[in-house]
């Protein structure tokens, strides 16, 4: 019995974390492009918005759909399958063109030229390599007070993005909301429901997918399938090097620029904190640190293949959550997939075609599903005898304000604007600033009870906290020998799971 049971043990220690669990070929194609799908939408929506307010034409449009998507991919494929211990979180994290850069594109487009941005693009791809370390040590100020409210808000904030899908573009049109597309919506929906509470195991984890397909199908006799782009897109192309010419570089575009680039450090800080709770694999500052440094690589890829720089998407985030499939391969699947379409335009077409109110209400879901991972999170925090509610609450509302009036802030200098105008950044310099203030923050003979809540210091040394933060990822151990461009083989501080205390 003893021989029996010290095999068993063998055998589980020797069984890999799910999160590096390859799932066979079939079910891994599958669930990656349910990944795709997902994502799709918003990983256009950022070319789309970007090209339509500059007003470039539609071929210089498909040309940025293209060059994103290739770029989406190459990063979402570094992030989940990583490259030795230099680059990639290695979770089941996909990396999308960030919301954050939109503004500041235009702006900077408009004042100085789109080769401008490019060119503020290079430059802040390179400072956020050198700024990734540093930033991945700051993560104490990031636990489940503010990660919690910045994730909520990236959810909240979200979901009319794809609204637009569903009802159209302008509100004030007679054409506007129609009824056929919102009950299609509503299906898409009701399906996603109805699979995922009736059916389990595989059919249970593709219910999106199935949802996508099966209202898609619903859509053909409505007459909302038109694939005459298709025959007109090309079977391979390539948007090429610095498509509108050489990079010109401009001080205030640069500091624009590096502000989006700390910006999507933070989004992406917050997405990767819940897809690690989520996936029960501790995340470190080395961890981050490869993840941070591959969203940098992505900027600094697009500054010069004419795309944009990326974050973690919150959608897949969600889409983690509502599978429960924690297996990074799917994630690099889908990296793949994106690979493909970058380079394949006819095949991105077909893609493109799929209904708005399909992909939008399946994305919607999604958007909501992030949210209430926020929720969840915030459960995490203590709330009594503290000020953590009033700082959930004010940054909540400061954080929606853009999302709910987007020309709030239209008498403000460009510059603020650029910093203003996204939800996310608003959500995370509140959520931020007023977690120093009430948590951090002492004046003499004030005690650490006194601004509600743990001396975090106090906490990163604690025994128990150390030995949990220094204990290694489930799974086979990573290889510590290998040098790292972000200080890998350095040991790192102590620190909690979430970074530290609530």
């Amino acid at each position: 019995m003893s021989v029996i049971g010290a095999t068993s043990q063998s055998e589980r220690s020797r069984k890999p974390h799910p999160v590096d669990e390859v799932l066979p070929a079939p079910r891994l194609v599958i669930l990656g492009v349910q990944h795709l799908f997902i994502m799709y939408a918003g990983a256009v929506a950022v070319p789309l918005l970007v090209g339509s307010a500059l007003n470039l034409s539609t071929k210089t449009i498909g040309l940025l759909v293209n060059a994103d998507l290739l770029v989406s991919g190459i990063a979402t494929i570094i992030q989940s399958a990583g490259i030795r211990n230099i680059l990639g979180v290695r979770l089941p994290v996909v990396a999308g063109a960030t919301f954050t850069v939109v503004t500041p594109f235009i702006v900077i487009a408009q004042k100085y030229g789109i080769q401008a941005v490019y060119g503020a693009m290079l430059v802040s791809g390179v400072f956020g390599l050198l700024m990734a370390k540093p930033f991945s040590t700051i993560t104490r100020f990031f636990p489940p007070l503010v990660a919690g409210t910045v994730i909520t808000v990236i959810g909240l904030s979200l979901i009319g993005a794809d609204v637009s899908l569903i009802a159209g573009n302008d509100p004030t049109a007679p054409s506007f909301g129609p009824e056929s597309h919102i009950l299609l919506a509503g299906l898409v929906v009701l399906l996603i429901i109805f699979i995922t509470r009736f059916f389990r195991g595989f059919i249970g984890q593709i219910a999106v997918l199935l949802s996508i397909a099966i209202g898609t199908l619903v859509a053909w006799p409505m007459g909302l399938l038109h694939f005459g782009s298709v025959s007109h897109a090309k079977v391979v192309g390539f948007s090429g090097f610095f498509h509108f010419g050489g990079p010109k570089f401009q001080a205030a575009a640069i500091i624009s620029m590096c502000i989006v680039m700390l910006v999507t450090f933070t989004e992406s800080t917050a997405d990767m904190l819940a897809v690690s709770d989520m996936v029960d694999r501790p995340l470190s500052p080395n961890d981050l640190a490869r993840g941070l440094a591959t969203d940098a690589l992505s900027a600094f890829i697009a500054s010069f293949t004419n795309s944009f720089p990326d974050t973690a998407f919150a959608e897949n985030v969600g889409l983690v959550e509502i599978t429960r499939v924690r297996s990074r391969w799917v994630v690099t699947v889908c990296g793949v997939c994106l690979v493909i379409l970058g380079v394949l335009p006819k095949v991105g077409q077909v893609v493109a075609n799929i209904p708005g109110p399909v992909i939008g209400a399946a994305a919607t879901v999604m958007f909501g599903m992030v949210a209430a991972v926020g929720i969840r999170i915030l459960q995490k925090v203590s709330y009594a005898g503290n000020n953590n509610l009033l700082i959930v609450a004010v940054s909540i509302s400061f954080g929606l304000i853009p999302a709910f009036a987007p020309n709030f802030y239209q008498h403000f200098p460009k510059n603020l604007q650029v910093i203003f105008d996204s939800s996310i950044t608003s959500t995370v310099i509140a959520a931020f600033l007023l977690n120093l203030l009430f948590n951090h923050w002492r004046r003499p003979g004030e005690s650490a009870v006194g601004l509600g809540g743990e001396a975090l210091a106090d906490e990163l040394n604690r025994p128990e906290v150390a030995e949990r933060a220094a204990a290694p990822h489930a799974g086979p151990a990573p290889n510590n020998t290998e040098s790292s461009a972000v200080g890998e083989s350095q040991p790192q501080a102590p620190t909690a799971r979430w970074g530290g205390g609530e």
